[in-house]
């Protein structure tokens, strides 16, 4: 089973999205949920290329929160590098 952690980075980025986008209390549970299945299948994000490259991501609570995240086989260990707005211009899949 997979450690999955979440960066500094990833926490600050959360915290903005929960200020801006008024999202509710609950938003830090929702998402602990939804990085939940990334334990058992790190692997199950999908590819990102360009600058990217090497890193995977995934749906958050709402489809248009934006997981990024790498996972390090050698460690077995999931870094959450950003919580981002994937409709935003600058998200990671544009």
């Amino acid at each position: 089973m997979a450690a999955v952690v979440v960066t500094a980075t990833a926490k600050q980025n959360l915290r903005s999205l929960i200020e801006t986008h008024s999202l509710p209390a609950s938003t830090d549970k929702r998402v602990s949920a939804a990085l939940e299945p990334l334990k058992d299948f790190p692997l199950l994000g999908s590819p990102l290329t360009g600058r990217w490259a090497g890193f995977r991501f995934i749906l958050g609570p709402w489809r248009w929160m934006l997981i990024v995240y790498h996972y390090d086989e050698r460690l077995d260990r999931v870094e959450v590098f950003t919580i981002r707005d994937a409709r935003s211009a600058r998200s990671p899949t544009r």
